[in-house]
């Protein structure tokens, strides 16, 4: 008897119990498949499908207006007149206007330099630019280093103004709206608009300006953006990706086509009169830019995009620092839609097909659609499909549309399209954040108006050797500080559904499921990007 071992032995009930509930909820399933979730789940097919058409003619729209527009149309300087402002030796710099150039800049301790010296590097006559470097910072130790950094510059001959205010009032918007106010700004012309880790040519004034002084109806001059540490990692290859599609097809065809497009929000250049008679800086959503651009061109003002005049500036290389930013980009547009939108149908100075093209084209499919069709086909109503076989989504839906919409946006970056597979799998994973961020920017919901500094990492520095001991490590290397609960959730939801396919499923399905859950759970962990230690 001792060495006998007592056993758990479940009553013969407990099975009978289970086996009966089971039966049960997979009685209810069938009573309710049929006449509820199948109809919904074709219906949500039916509107994806219309998405994902409605997508692609807006991709193949612009694929065909860019061949046309490098092939046909005008360069900038012959569409519009350009003469180079030369020095006078008789009227000495009055020829050239007054410009100011503005810094925004909140607690950037690793990349203020980079702005400030390359603005105090700008080739135009010394009492004919103003720099004014407008420093938000909390942080006391960051605000006298920038501080220190301008009496240096100032020191040198460099007319180089220091501000700070009481409060964040308005975030950038309302920093770059007090700094119009001061006294000394009220003889520019001109103001150009550079984030702390931009880094102009010294040409790009003498480049530039002239537009603006021989096109008295051009308000807005923007440049390219280009990236210093875009072979950082994958993730700013990614993003270099993506940011090249805009760069290279929306803001060309868009300047070409309707003179119209969204401001960058940096390294552009205002005629400051455009932008009174605009109404001004205002903060009422997260996207000041595009919310000034939007309403200077209802009011006829023209913009130009020049692709060749380029900036160099840095990508966020931390997925915690990506994700706010995609946040921002992504919530601030769909607010602004929902803000202005009858603005635009009532107003009377444009045409109807720019109103068109602004409403259906730049707002609603690019800052909506775009990212709903591919977070809701892809990765909720395409994998339920296959828990629900009776519902069919067809070949043309599923593989060809997304396969040409992907390949007419890898035109941008050349260079990256062996990893245009990794971008269709991290795309998805982003169109999460995305999504979200628009329906919260659409009903205006808790943080529709939520500012977070995109954290940069002084990546211009380390390009030119100057890295002062800053260590980066792969992020994979590093224990999550905070898990991703929506990414690792997905990733639950998708695996699930690739082991079903994987089983009963007919379409092979699962490949794409599987590779797209470990997207998700490597995004969920934080496992992407670098990290840099405190």
């Amino acid at each position: 008897m001792d060495g006998v071992t007592p056993k758990f032995v479940l009553p013969e009930t407990f099975d009978g119990v289970r086996m009966e509930i089971t039966g049960q909820l997979g009685m209810i399933w069938e009573l309710v498949k049929a006449p509820v979730i199948v109809p919904l789940l074709q219906l949500a097919v039916y509107i994806c499908l219309l998405m994902s058409v409605m997508l692609l003619c807006e991709r193949v729209y612009m694929g065909i207006v860019i061949v046309l527009v490098k092939l046909f149309w005008k360069k900038p300087d012959k569409r519009y007149k350009f003469e180079p402002i030369q020095d006078d030796e008789e009227l000495g710099s009055s020829n050239f206007p007054v410009v100011l150039v503005q810094i925004p800049m909140f607690n950037e301790r690793e990349v203020y330099k980079l702005s400030i010296g390359a603005a105090s590097g700008l080739s135009w006559p010394s009492d004919r630019l103003v720099i004014q470097v407008l420093d938000d910072s909390t942080d006391p130790t960051v605000k006298q280093m920038v501080e220190m950094e301008c009496q240096r510059w100032a020191s040198k001959g460099i007319n180089i103004r220091y501000q700070i205010r009481e409060n964040r009032v308005g975030y950038k918007a309302g920093a770059l709206k007090e700094g119009l106010k001061r006294s000394y700004v009220k003889h520019c012309e001109y103001v150009v608009i550079f984030d702390a880790d931009f880094q102009p040519e010294p040409d790009f004034l003498r480049r530039s300006i002239p537009f603006l002084v021989h096109n008295p109806k051009i308000a807005l001059v923007q440049a390219r953006w280009r990236f210093v540490n875009s072979d950082e990692c994958l993730l700013t290859r990614m993003q270099e990706m993506s940011l090249d599609y805009h760069f290279t097809v929306e803001q060309e065809v868009g300047s070409a086509t309707h003179a119209f497009f969204g401001f960058n929000g940096t390294a552009g250049i205002w005629r400051i009169a455009a932008i009174n008679e605009a109404g001004g800086w205002k903060d009422r959503t997260t996207v000041e830019d595009m919310d000034l651009a939007v309403r200077a061109s209802l009011r006829g003002w023209k913009f130009l995009y020049l692709g060749d005049l380029q900036v160099k500036s840095e990508l966020p290389s931390t997925f915690r620092a990506f994700r706010f930013q995609q946040h921002r980009w992504s919530c601030g547009p769909a607010n602004l839609f929902r803000k202005m939108v009858m603005e635009i149908v009532r107003n009377k100075k444009v045409r109807f097909w720019k109103k068109v093209y602004v409403i259906y084209s730049f707002f609603f499919v690019r800052k909506v659609i775009a990212h709903w069709v591919t977070f809701c086909f892809y990765c909720v109503v395409l994998p339920l499909t296959i828990l629900v076989p009776e519902v069919k989504v067809p070949i043309w839906g599923s593989v060809y549309i997304p396969s040409i919409i992907t390949i007419l946006n890898s035109v941008g970056t050349p260079r990256s399209i062996h990893l245009l597979f990794y971008w269709i799998l991290f795309e998805n994973v982003m169109s999460l954040h995305r999504t979200k961020a628009t329906l919260i920017g659409l009903f205006e919901a808790g943080r529709a108006n939520e500012w977070v500094v995109t954290a940069k990492l002084g990546s211009g520095q380390s390009a030119k050797g100057n890295t002062k001991g800053l260590k980066k490590f792969p992020r994979i290397f590093k224990l999550p500080d905070r898990l991703n609960t929506l990414e690792l959730g997905f990733a639950a939801f998708l695996f699930v559904c690739g082991c079903y396919d994987f089983v009963h499923g007919k379409n092979n399905y699962f490949i794409y499921l599987f590779l797209q859950t470990m997207s998700f759970f490597i995004s969920g962990l934080g496992w992407i990007g670098t990290y840099v230690p405190s």
